[in-house]
């Protein structure tokens, strides 16, 4: 199945310039969801043995939450700064246009523990960075970074040399 003709491309969102790869047209046809979550399902499990699959908000929950379910894992959610409930460690991180702060519970990955961590898209490779940091923080192993669409011109591996990243979708 084609899944990269699926994808709809909306110029000048969110700003001027940008080319935002819009992801909802596979969502919503479940024979494309299906074969997507397949295929990112098979990249992970080339991962390795790990313990739970980090999403961050909040594309990064449409496909963390259901591969961790496929996995029989647990799910962690990154969020935005103040949207997580109970106590939180914190890392703030570049965007492509912007700054903001990230968020994880402070009891969410146990030291030892390996994490994949699953995201929809690798652009410049800031928000993984992040996520990174505060897996790591926590004293978990990230064993593997996958995500839906890697936008390759963008150089984002360059932030996770020394991390096994894949991905399903080139541009």
């Amino acid at each position: 199945m084609d899944l990269k003709s699926k994808l709809r491309h909306v110029m000048d969102f969110p700003k001027e310039g940008i080319d935002f790869v819009d992801i909802t047209p596979v969502l919503q046809d479940a024979q494309y969801l299906h074969a997507a979550l397949h295929e990112m399902n098979e990249k992970m499990a080339a991962f390795g043995e790990f313990d739970l699959v980090v999403g961050p908000e909040s594309r990064g929950f449409i496909f963390g939450s259901p591969l961790a379910y496929i996995s029989n894992k647990g799910f962690i959610p990154i969020r935005k700064k103040g949207k997580l409930p109970y106590k939180t460690i914190s890392v703030e991180y570049q965007l492509e246009y912007g700054t903001d702060i990230l968020e994880i519970h402070e009891d969410a990955v146990k030291p030892g523990q390996r994490v994949v961590i699953v995201d929809d898209l690798l652009a410049t490779g800031g928000t993984t960075e992040s996520n990174i940091k505060l897996v790591e923080k926590l004293g978990g192993k990230v064993v593997g970074v996958l995500y839906f669409i890697e936008l390759t011109f963008l150089d984002g591996r360059k932030k996770l040399e020394g991390y096994n990243v894949d991905s399903i979708i080139k541009f």
